[in-house]
This record gives C-alpha cells, sequence and structure tokens, in this order.
C-alpha cells in the first residue's frame, strides 16, 4: 500500500531535480512542440468542416478542445497503465521524464534571464530575446517595456510553467498534467479574444481559466510568503495582491502579477499591441519607481523561492500520506 504512494511521490522528486539541473535541452523532442503542431492541424480541419460564422466556429473549437484533451489524456494513460501492468519499472522511467518535461521553472529562468543579458547589449537585442517568451509586440517596446514584459512573464508562468504542472503531477501523474499542458497550450494559441479566435478559442480559453483557478491562487499565496523569506516587500504585496488581484482578462493571470507587482514596487501590465492591434488592459501596482533589469532577476528569485516553497510543502504532505494516512487503510 505505501509502495505506490513513495514510488510516485519520488518521480515528483526526480523529475523536479531534473527540471532544475537540465531543464528544456532542444534536442530533447519537447511535448508542447507535439502539442502545438497537433493543436495547428485539427484547427484547420474543423475550421474547414464547419460553417464560418459565429456558431459554426464555436462548435469548431470544441471539437478541437475535445480531440486535443483527449488525445493528450487518454494516449499517456494508457501508456502508463500498460507499462504498470508489465514493466512496472519503464513506467516510473517513462512517467517521471514526462513530468520533468511539463516543468518550465529552468526555462522561465533560462529565457527571462537572456533578457536580461541582452539589456546590456542593445534594445534591438533584448527586444529579440523577450520576443521569445511573449505574445505581444515587441517592436514599439523602449527598455522600460522589455522589462515589463520579462517580469510579467516571470510572474505570470510562475502559475502556468511551475506551480500548476507540479499541482497536476502531484494529483494526477503524468497523464493529468500532459492533459494540463495541452489545454494551456490550446490557450496560449487560441484563447485571444480578436476576431480570429474570439469564438472558435472559447471553450480553450475557459478550460485554462477552470484548470489554473486553484493553482494561481496557490501561487500567489506562496508567493506572498516568499517575499518574506527572500525580504521584499510584503506589505505592498499584499496590498497590491488584495486590489488588483482581478485586473485583468484572466481570472487568474493578475493573481501572481500583482503580488510581484507589489512587492518589487513596480507598475507591470498596461496597454499592449498584439499583432499590430492596440490592447487596453489597465495597470497591475504603482509606479513607486522605474523599473530596471535588475527586476528581472528578483521576480525570478521570488519565482524560484515560491517554488521551492511548493516542493518542501508537498513533501511534507507526501511523508503525512504516505506514513500516516496511507496505513490507516491497510
Amino acid at each position: 500500500m505505501i509502495f505506490g504512494p513513495a514510488i510516485h511521490g519520488v518521480c515528483i522528486c526526480i523529475s523536479c531535480i531534473l527540471d532544475f539541473f537540465v531543464g528544456d535541452p532542444s534536442f530533447i523532442p519537447h511535448p508542447v512542440v507535439i502539442m502545438g503542431k497537433t493543436i495547428n492541424i485539427l484547427e484547420k480541419f474543423y475550421r474547414f468542416i464547419f460553417p464560418k460564422n459565429k456558431y459554426g466556429e464555436l462548435v469548431a473549437g470544441f471539437f478541437m478542445f475535445i480531440t486535443v484533451s483527449s488525445i493528450f489524456f487518454l494516449v499517456p494513460l494508457m501508456i502508463i497503465t500498460f507499462l504498470r501492468h508489465h514493466y512496472p519499472v519503464s513506467k516510473i522511467i517513462v512517467e517521471t521524464f514526462w513530468g520533468f518535461q511539463c516543468l518550465a521553472a529552468r526555462s522561465l529562468w533560462t529565457e527571462s534571464m537572456n533578457v536580461y543579458t541582452a539589456l546590456g547589449k542593445s534594445l534591438e537585442d533584448a527586444r529579440i530575446a523577450v520576443s521569445r517568451i511573449v505574445g505581444r509586440d515587441v517592436s514599439k517596446l523602449d527598455e522600460n517595456g522589455v522589462i515589463r514584459a520579462a517580469v510579467e512573464t516571470v510572474a505570470e508562468n510562475t502559475t502556468d510553467g511551475v506551480i500548476a504542472p507540479f499541482f497536476y503531477l502531484v494529483f494526477g501523474g503524468a497523464p493529468l498534467v500532459l492533459l494540463y499542458k495541452a489545454v494551456n497550450t490550446m490557450d496560449s494559441m487560441c484563447g485571444y479574444k480578436n476576431e480570429k479566435y474570439r469564438y472558435f478559442g472559447f471553450f480553450c480559453a475557459k478550460a485554462d481559466d477552470v484548470l489554473n483557478f486553484i493553482p494561481a491562487r496557490l501561487s500567489a499565496v506562496l508567493m506572498l510568503v516568499s517575499t518574506l523569506i527572500i525580504k521584499l516587500d510584503f506589505k505592498n504585496a499584499l496590498k497590491i495582491f488584495r486590489r488588483d488581484r482581478y485586473k485583468h482578462a484572466s481570472p487568474n493571470s493578475a493573481q501572481t502579477e500583482s503580488v510581484c507587482a507589489g512587492a518589487l514596487n513596480i507598475r507591470l501590465a498596461g496597454d499592449a499591441y498584439y499583432e499590430g492591434v492596440l490592447e487596453k488592459k489597465p495597470f497591475i501596482g504603482d509606479d513607486n519607481r522605474n523599473v530596471e533589469a535588475m527586476d528581472i532577476f528578483r521576480a525570478n528569485m521570488l519565482m524560484w523561492t515560491t517554488y521551492i516553497l511548493n516542493f518542501v510543502l508537498s513533501s511534507a504532505y507526501w511523508i503525512f500520506l504516505i506514513s500516516v494516512i496511507v496505513p490507516l487503510f491497510k
């Protein structure tokens, strides 16, 4: 009875260690790349077979959402189930590997710190670096805009790329975390409120909101505690969190962005261009001081501390589960 949960806990631990030290090597095929190609193919297919009007796009988007979700949940589930019964050691290796691939703390650190490094070279280098991690148009960004974009990405992806995958890995293993990543990828590709995706991406965006609801709030609470650990401005972080945590089109994105903005005493968000179109957005935080390149580093330290705190608390939960709860059902 104890063996199963213990092995699952070890798999998660190794996944986190691999993410911390290895990150996302370019020579290893990543499931998100496969998800992206699948989404592109299915989007074209379902747009072709359904009418090009509001209801046709809603239905097309729904079928794409169901198809992609089913593929990336059921296929891993069947593989893991088969390996569990026939090749248990291989099952442990595969589940650990998929868990490692779905965690993105090291990749987030690497890509955002590339922006930090590029700022020391030229604004154009910094724009190119930040374009790798944001969806907005970067050609109009000045130095402060580049820094804010990088900080926002680190803050928001503390949920999407770190805490949420960990959460679903703990409670559902590889199949559930791959389902989460598939929904998150669909949202990042199709969850826009523009003419092209307003209806087609409706179900993708709503599903992502639902799956991130608990992890986003968990991330915000852990990030608030982390401000105390690394001696940032906890009082202001709490103030801005209470005031601005819903100042975003998504009910989840501003949860951690507001904590980060308050902790660093800077202002984030605001209007941004997407595919040449200006999108009006409210500001998050107060403009207490000018942003600086070091804010990218500080945001990353906040992300890492949140991640480590989450890992420590999850480990305590796992130890309690194995040593106290599981034996009760023997």
